[in-house]
């Protein structure tokens, strides 16, 4: 199946081409029976020659029902643009194509009708040139007399090539069903009608609705009138919905996979169109079939930021188009930009931010907007419409690889600025830094941490002596001086404090490593206990504590505690006898 709108001026003989198609009545009010006119959408089908069928969602012509109109057009692929040979190109003939061209649509026909009344001719060649002017430029023309069926096989086969035109949908697309339609049916319940532009919809499935983010789920399926167990794009399709009330949903609403859409009242656009500082300060959005008003703030040329009345479901690449109801007036079409903007706070910060996005172009591209956002979580980027690969940088945190390496520069600086500060402090606190690096999880800053830095206990460290204060760096290389040739000695108190290291200097230098603690005021040079079991690993297995001490040569101070952490650490074992074994030797 594919799907096609019409759009034309009012009375050019819309309906009746649809009615000529399809043998079906497309208006479905009495009143619009009545009067001969349509005010909302219709709809009807057919099979085509080569055995495809066509939809049709018949659009009112008429410039009070404009916002109808687009409500039909907005979620369709192509148009079916009618012209009336005996009346021409008219006001709303210019004010549809208008609203087809802000939309993008590139795939259509040109339907002259009443050929049988008029020469064709002249209402073809301006219809031609005013179509070539816009998104869907040169298109085939057929000429047709729905009263007499003259040209209706001969449209019939222009559908045919313009279906074989169309670019495949996408079947595996998050769904979003703009609903056009809602009304209850006795025994069923709610049903809403669309047209499924992506994606695929299967009975059972659960939804969410735009307006509400309320899950329902999908009780029964209809398209072309048929009950189907599911419906693949593109099509027209009735949803039953289980167990939601009728007043909960309404045209301009949507029905959504879970989690795969952003919902956004605030949006960054690009305006084809009028010039961004001419615009009124109110107009309304057309998307889908969604009608909603919308503040403008002109930042840049072609480019502002819209305030919408309530949020909507959109994607980074959309296609919308901005009209001014009270002058029947298309402002222009739109490329939404960014669905998540940053706030404009700042003196200066419009302008910063008009910059930015002349070099936006409306493709939802990973690398751009990590570019841009610096950091962003996965799931968030994906509801932008931006499909993610690559690994996340913690947790599901994505990074721009720039931006991700300055933070690692700017983690050094941090700890050695909180080291100079607070030089007997056992490391900066996480939370410091994440506050200082202007990140929104304390993760962000522990997958930053890298040597010679690292993570104990909620802080951060530089493992380096080098990270020590000065006149600590100045001790500690004392003590190194003096015991390079005997590393099994531990200084004394005394000593220690002479050379400046006391209790929190001790600390201070055992945290960055420089320094091996025993026991109280018991230090070593740190790699004394690696060199110790390869000492201990040549004594006769098993050895006692006085072999040990002598093997070490050290006082029982310092072999006493210096086996029990070589106890801990699992290098050697304490037999019931009190002799030990070296039960790995570490080089």
């Amino acid at each position: 199946m594919f799907v096609v709108a019409t759009a034309g001026h009012v009375d050019h003989g819309k309906s009746t081409l649809v009615r000529a198609l399809t043998g079906m009545e497309p208006d479905r009010w009495a009143e619009e029976r009545r009067r001969g006119m349509t005010i909302d959408l219709g709809f009807a089908w057919s099979t085509l020659p080569s055995g495809a069928t066509v939809a049709f969602v018949d659009v009112p012509g008429h410039e009070r029902f404009v916002p109808n109109m687009l409500a039909g057009v907005g979620p369709v692929p192509a148009a079916l643009v009618v012209v009336a040979a005996d009346e021409g190109w008219m006001p709303q003939s210019a004010e549809h194509l208008a609203a087809l061209d802000a939309l993008g649509v590139s795939y259509g026909l040109l339907v002259v009708t009443r050929a049988d009344l008029a020469d064709p001719g002249p209402a073809t060649a301006r219809a031609r040139a005013e179509l070539a002017a816009t998104s869907l430029g040169a298109v085939d023309a057929v000429a047709v007399s729905a009263a007499t069926g003259a040209g209706l096989p001969q449209l019939r086969a222009a559908l045919d090539r313009l279906a074989a035109r169309l670019p495949a949908p996408r079947a595996d697309a998050p769904v979003r069903l703009w609903v056009d339609r809602a009304f209850t049916v006795r025994g069923a319940g709610t049903v809403v009608t669309g047209t499924l532009g992506a994606g695929r919809l299967r009975v059972g499935d659960e939804l969410e609705l735009a307006g509400s983010a309320e899950a329902v789920r999908v009780r029964g399926l209809h398209s072309l009138g048929v009950a189907r167990p599911e419906v693949g794009p593109v099509a027209r399709v009735a949803v039953n919905l289980r167990g939601t009330p009728r007043d909960r949903l309404g045209r301009g609403d949507a029905l959504l996979t879970p989690g795969r859409f952003h919902r956004t009242d605030l949006l960054d656009v690009r305006l084809a169109g009028d010039p961004t500082g001419e615009l009124p300060a109110t107009l309304t959005l057309h998307i889908g079939a969604a009608a909603v008003p919308a503040r403008v703030r002109p930042l840049g040329p072609d480019t502002a930021r819209l305030r919408l009345a309530r949020p909507l479901p959109l994607l980074v690449g959309d296609r919308a188009l901005l009209r001014d109801p009270g002058r029947h007036h298309v402002a222009g079409g739109v490329t939404v930009l960014d669905v998540a903007p940053p706030p404009l706070t700042r003196r200066g910060a419009a302008v910063a931010r008009a910059a930015v996005l002349a070099t936006v172009d409306g493709r939802p591209e990973l690398a751009g907007e990590l570019r841009r956002r610096r950091l962003a979580r996965a799931a968030d980027l994906i509801r932008m419409g931006v499909e993610v690969a690559g690994r996340p940088v913690a947790g599901d945190w994505l990074a721009d690889p720039e931006h991700w390496r300055g933070l690692g520069a700017r983690l050094v600086e941090e700890v050695a600025r909180h080291s100079r500060e607070h030089p007997l402090e056992a490391g900066a606190p996480v939370e410091l830094l994440r506050q200082r690096l202007d990140l929104p999880e304390r993760a962000l800053v522990e997958a930053l941490v890298r040597p010679p830095l690292r993570l104990r206990a909620g802080r951060v460290t530089a493992s380096a002596v080098d990270a020590l204060p000065e006149p600590v760096a100045r001790a500690v290389a004392r003590v190194r001086a003096e015991y390079a040739d005997r590393p099994f000695r531990a200084p004394e108190a005394e000593h220690l404090a002479d050379l400046g290291l006391g209790p929190r200097e001790i600390g201070a230098a055992v945290r960055a490593g420089a320094l091996l603690r025993l026991a109280e005021n018991v230090v070593l040079l740190p790699g004394a206990a690696d060199d110790a079991v390869r000492v201990l690993a040549g004594l006769p297995q098993p050895f006692t504590l006085s072999a040990a001490r002598r093997a070490l040569d050290t006082t029982r101070r310092v072999a006493v505690p210096l086996l029990e952490l070589l106890d801990r650490r699992g290098a050697t074992r304490r037999l019931p006898d009190d002799a030990r074994v070296v039960v790995t030797a570490r080089s």
